[in-house]
C-alpha cells in the first residue's frame, strides 16, 4: 500500500500551494525512504534485474523503446541555473513534447520540489510564461544503502502499461539517474468519492481494463517460462513470504514491547497463513473471480486521480487515472477487488488513519454495482462471453463468493507490510509517529484472523 501520508493532491498549477502530502499540517518526508526501500528490496523477482549496489551508487536504468539521455542531474542543485540548463538538455534530448521545440529561457523554468529522500526526489517542471506549455514530472533516483534496487521492473511495468494499454502516466524517457513522466491536471479521489455509485462503476471499469493486460508481457516471460509457478507467482503469496523475514527483524527490535509481539504473534500467523492457503486451494475457482490477472493490488483512493479537464471521452470512466504501480503483480482478480473493498473502510486523513472501520465495507448492493461495471468491461475485452440475465446473475454471485474467499489475504499481506514499514519509526524511537504502522498492522492482523475464523479455518 502506498503510504497513506504520501497521497498527492494534484491541481492544475504546480506550486507549493497546489500540492499537499497528506493533511496540511503533515509532511511525510522521513518515511519516504523506508517506503521506497521496502519496495525496492521486496518487489524483486526472478524476472527482475536486481543487484546489490555500493553505498552512494545509483543504477542506470533503461528500457527498450524509451529514449535515454546521457545526463546526470543532482537533485540538491535544483535551484541553480546549471541544473536548469542540464534539465533543458535532457528534455530536448528525450524529445519531450513542447520542451524539445520551444525557445525556453532557463531562468523562466519553474521547478517545484514535491518530495525528496535518499531513494527519490520528485519535481514538477513547468514554464508559466507560455500558456500552452506542458508540465512534466521529473523523478531523480537517489541511493539507498545496502538495498536491492528493482527499478528496472517498475520502469518496465510503467512503460508497457502506458505505451501498449494507455494505463497510467506516460514515461517520456530516462536519463542517467532518473526519468521524465507525464503530469496530470487532476485531483485525488477521497474516501467518500469511492463510495459514490457512479465513481465506483468507473473504478470497476478501470480495474477490468487493467485486468485485461497480458501477464506474460509484463513479466517478460518466454514460451518456455509462461504461467503461474513457472514464469511468475501469485503476488499475495510471494509478498507475504518475502516480507516475513524483515517483519521478524522489526519485531525483534528492543523498542518493540512484548505486548505488541504477543498481539501480532508472527509464529502463529505463519501457521494460520499456510492453513488458509491450503484451504484456498480447495475453493479457488480460476473460472470465476479468481482468474489470474495483472492486478494493481493497491486501489486505494489516493492512487486514483480524476482529471480536472477531461476530454469528451466516449467512456466516462476514462476520466479516472490509475497511478502508483509499486505493488502491481499477478494476482487473482478477486484479491484485487477484495483489497479495493477494504479501502472503503479506510480514511487516511482522519484522526485515526491507521484504523479500518468494518461498518463502512460496501453492502452487497454496492458490491453488485461495482461487479456489474467490472464484468461488463471484462466482457468487452473478451475475457467473458455475453451472458443472458440468469447467467449474469450467477456470475455476480460467484464473483462475490470468490472475493469473500480472498478477502483475508489482503488483510494478511498488509499486516506484514505494516510491521516492516514501522522499522524506521521504531529504530528512531519515535513516540508519536505520523502514521502508526504497528497499530495498522495489529488492526489488519485482527481482521485476518476474524475472517479466517468466519471461513471455518
Amino acid at each position: 500500500m502506498t503510504s497513506p501520508l504520501l497521497t498527492p493532491m494534484i491541481s492544475a498549477t504546480p506550486s507549493p500551494a497546489s500540492f499537499s502530502i497528506g493533511p496540511p499540517q503533515i509532511t511525510r518526508s522521513l518515511s519516504t525512504a523506508s517506503l521506497h526501500a521496502l519496495t525496492d528490496i521486496l518487489s524483486a523477482s526472478p524476472s527482475t534485474s536486481s543487484v546489490q549496489l555500493p553505498e552512494g551508487v545509483v543504477e542506470v536504468v533503461r528500457e527498450e523503446g524509451l529514449r535515454h539521455a546521457n545526463v546526470k542531474l543532482e537533485a540538491r542543485q535544483y535551484k541553480t541555473r546549471e541544473f536548469a540548463l542540464q534539465l533543458l538538455e535532457c528534455l530536448r534530448s528525450l524529445r519531450v513534447p513542447f520542451w524539445s521545440t520551444a525557445e525556453i529561457a532557463p531562468g523562466n523554468i519553474k521547478i517545484h520540489k514535491v518530495s525528496g529522500s535518499l531513494t527519490n526526489a520528485v519535481f514538477f517542471v513547468s514554464y508559466p510564461s507560455v500558456r500552452k506549455s506542458r508540465t512534466v514530472l521529473l523523478r531523480i533516483y537517489g541511493f539507498s544503502s545496502a538495498s536491492l534496487i528493482s527499478r528496472p521492473r517498475e520502469l518496465h511495468t510503467l512503460h508497457i502499461l502506458s505505451s501498449q494499454y494507455r494505463i497510467g502516466p506516460r514515461v517520456y524517457g530516462t536519463f542517467e539517474n532518473g526519468r521524465i513522466e507525464e503530469y496530470f491536471e487532476s485531483t485525488t479521489l477521497t474516501s467518500s468519492d469511492i463510495r459514490d455509485p457512479t465513481i465506483s462503476r468507473w473504478i470497476g471499469a478501470r480495474m477490468a481494463e487493467l485486468h485485461s493486460v497480458d501477464i506474460e508481457v509484463i513479466e517478460n516471460t518466454s514460451p518456455q517460462t509462461r504461467g503461474e509457478g513457472n514464469g511468475w507467482e501469485i503476488g499475495a503469496k510471494k509478498n507475504v513470504l518475502s516480507w516475513l523475514g524483515p517483519a521478524e527483524e522489526v519485531l525483534a527490535l528492543p523498542s518493540v514491547n512484548d505486548t505488541i509481539r504477543a498481539e501480532i504473534d508472527l509464529q502463529t500467523f505463519k501457521r494460520e497463513w499456510n492453513k488458509y492457503l491450503d484451504w484456498l486451494s480447495t475453493v479457488d475457482d480460476v473460472h470465476n473471480g479468481s482468474r489470474r490477472v495483472f492486478a494493481h493490488n493497491d486501489a486505494q483512493y489516493g492512487n486514483l486521480l480524476r482529471l480536472q479537464h477531461p476530454k469528451d471521452f466516449v467512456d466516462e470512466h476514462r476520466q479516472l487515472i490509475v497511478v502508483d504501480f509499486e505493488y502491481a503483480s499477478p494476482n487473482p482478480a478477486s484479491f484485487d477487488i477484495a483489497n479495493h473493498f477494504h479501502e472503503w473502510t479506510a480514511n487516511y486523513h482522519s484522526s485515526t488513519p491507521h484504523l479500518l472501520d468494518p461498518s463502512r465495507y460496501p453492502t452487497y448492493e454496492e458490491r453488485r454495482n461495482f461487479y456489474t461495471a467490472y464484468l461488463g468491461h471484462t466482457a468487452i475485452s473478451g475475457e467473458y462471453p455475453t451472458l443472458d440475465d440468469g447467467e449474469h446473475e450467477l456470475q455476480l454471485v460467484n464473483l462475490d463468493k470468490q472475493v469473500h474467499y480472498w478477502s483475508a489475504a489482503s488483510h494478511g499481506m498488509w499486516a506484514i507490510w505494516g510491521i516492516v514499514q514501522a522499522r524506521e519509526d521504531l529504530e528512531r524511537n519515535v513516540e508519536e509517529p505520523e502514521f502508526d504502522y504497528i497499530s495498522y498492522a495489529i488492526c489488519r492482523m485482527a481482521a485476518f484472523r476474524r475472517e479466517i475464523r468466519a471461513l471455518g479455518i
